[in-house]
C-alpha cells in the first residue's frame, strides 16, 4: 500500500508534519507491505533534504499514492479524487467555512479520515495536538503578564527552538512572577498541557475548595487550582450536577464560576465547550467590579463564546489584545481597566517540531497499523467519514443537513 505525506497549501503556512523523517523511516522499516512517499515541501519543519538522509523518497509527483496524510486542511482545487485522505477537515461541527470544502470531498469520492475522528472504542480521541496547545497557550499566559505589567519580557514561542528552550526561558523568570491566583479549566490533553508549564514553574496547586478559602487571606504567594465542569456548573435547582448532566443535558445548568472569578487573577482555559452550555461568564459579568480576572488565556478559543471576553481569534505574530469591559470592545492591553487577552487558535505551530513529533508517535500507535492488521480495533471504520461512492458515513450522517446547507 502506498502512502504519501502531502504539502501543506493551507494559509496562513504551517510547518508541522504527521511524522518526522524518523518516524517515517522506522513505518517504511515496520511494514514489509507500505510505501510512503514525501512530497516535497519548502515550508516543513523538517527539510525535505532530512527526509532523503533517513532512506525517503521525496518527490512532487503523489498521484499513485493511495493514501494522503496531511495536517490542515487541503484546498479544495489540490483534492485528488478517489483518494483516502486523512487531515484535520473542520468540519465534524458543522463549522460553516468548511462546507465546500466537505461537499467537494464527497463529490469527488474522497474516503475522508478526520484526524478529529479517530476515537476508541470508549469515544476518547487517540491523537492530536492538545498538549502543545496547552504548553505555549500556559507560556503566552505569563509572556503577557509580564508585558503588561513591566515584570519581564519572554521571547515569542515561535522564536524559540523547541520545548527545551521555553522551559529554559521560564526558568528565568521563575522569581519574577508576582502573587497570584490562577484557574485552569479542563481535564484534557490541553489542561495537561497547561498543568505542565504551572508545574515547571513550582506553582503550587490547591482545590477548587481551597482558592475559595484563601481568598479570604492576604496570601503572599502563587497558586493554581483545576477547574472540572461540576466545578464552574451548577443546576438550576441548586444541586451539584453530575458530569454526564453537564455533558449531555447542558439546559439543566447555569454558570456558578463567579465565585472564582472574584478571587482569581488569571484565567487559562482548556475546556471543551458544547453547544448549549451556558457561558462561564457574560459580558455582564465583567462590568461587576467584583470581577478580578485581569489575564485571560483562552486556549480553548471559543469566539463569543463562555469566556465573553474572547470577542476574536489573535494571532502569533500579534497574540495579545485588550478588552474593555465598560465599553465592551477591544483595547490596547496596556489601556487601564482592560482585561489581558491571549486567544490564538493555532498555539501548535508555535512548536512545530515538538508538536509534529508528538503527533507522530501518537498516529504510529494508533492509526498505521490499523492498515495492516485488519483494523481489528476498529479505528478507520469509526474515523472514516465519507465512502468512496460520494456519501457519509453511518456515523456522520447527521452532517447532511449541513452539506445540503438545510441549516
Amino acid at each position: 500500500m502506498k502512502f504519501v505525506m502531502i504539502r501543506e497549501r493551507k494559509n496562513p503556512p504551517d510547518r508541522r508534519v504527521v511524522l518526522s523523517p524518523l518516524q517515517a523511516a522506522g513505518f517504511q522499516h515496520a511494514f514489509a507491505e507500505a510505501e510512503l512517499l514525501i512530497e516535497s515541501s519548502p515550508i516543513r519543519v523538517f527539510t525535505d533534504d532530512v527526509y532523503k538522509q533517513h532512506g525517503m523518497t521525496v518527490t512532487e509527483n503523489i498521484t499513485d499514492a493511495e493514501v494522503m496524510i496531511g495536517v490542515k486542511e487541503v484546498p479544495i482545487e489540490s483534492l485528488i479524487a478517489g483518494k483516502k485522505y486523512f487531515f484535520f477537515s473542520h468540519t465534524v461541527k458543522k463549522q460553516p467555512y468548511n462546507r465546500a470544502l466537505l461537499r467537494a470531498i464527497l463529490d469527488k469520492k474522497i474516503e475522508l479520515f478526520d484526524h478529529e475522528t479517530i476515537v476508541d472504542s470508549q469515544g476518547n480521541r487517540l491523537i492530536g495536538f492538545g498538549r502543545y496547545a496547552g504548553l505555549v497557550g500556559a507560556y503566552n499566559a505569563f509572556r503577557a503578564l509580564g508585558l503588561r505589567e513591566g515584570l519581564f519580557i519572554l521571547p515569542q514561542v515561535s522564536t524559540l527552538a523547541d520545548l527545551n528552550a521555553v522551559k529554559k526561558e521560564l526558568s528565568a523568570i521563575k522569581s519574577l512572577i508576582p502573587p497570584l491566583s490562577i484557574v485552569i479549566t479542563g481535564t484534557g490533553k490541553v489542561a495537561g498541557g497547561i498543568r505542565e508549564i504551572l508545574e515547571f514553574l513550582q506553582i503550587h496547586e490547591c482545590t477548587p475548595k481551597e482558592l475559595l478559602q484563601l481568598a479570604h487571606f492576604d496570601s503572599k504567594q502563587t497558586i493554581f487550582s483545576q477547574l472540572d465542569v461540576d466545578d464552574y456548573y451548577i443546576r438550576k435547582d441548586g444541586f451539584k450536577p453530575t458530569k454526564t448532566e453537564c455533558y449531555n443535558n447542558p439546559e439543566l445548568l447555569q454558570s456558578d464560576f463567579m465565585k472564582y472569578a472574584q478571587v482569581a487573577d488569571m484565567l487559562i482555559t482548556g475546556h471543551f465547550y458544547g453547544t448549549g452550555a451556558p457561558y462561564l461568564f457574560t459580558r455582564e459579568d465583567m462590568r461587576s467590579p467584583n470581577f478580578k480576572i485581569k489575564t485571560v488565556a483562552d486556549v480553548s478559543c471559543d469566539i463569543d463564546g463562555p469566556v465573553a471576553c474572547t470577542i476574536r481569534a489573535s494571532t502569533i505574530k500579534d497574540p495579545i489584545y485588550g478588552y474593555d469591559p465598560i465599553q465592551e470592545k477591544e483595547v490596547s492591553y496596556h489601556t487601564p481597566g482592560a482585561i489581558t487577552v491571549m486567544a490564538v487558535d493555532n498555539l501548535p505551530c508555535e512548536l512545530p517540531k515538538d508538536a509534529s513529533e508528538g503527533f507522530g508517535e501518537m498516529f504510529l500507535k494508533h492509526v498505521l497499523p490499523a492498515f495492516f492488521n485488519g483494523d481489528k480495533d476498529g479505528i478507520l471504520q469509526r474515523a472514516q467519514m465519507t465512502t468512496s461512492d460520494g456519501k457519509l458515513t453511518d456515523r456522520f450522517k447527521y452532517l447532511q443537513e449541513y452539506v445540503d446547507g438545510n441549516m
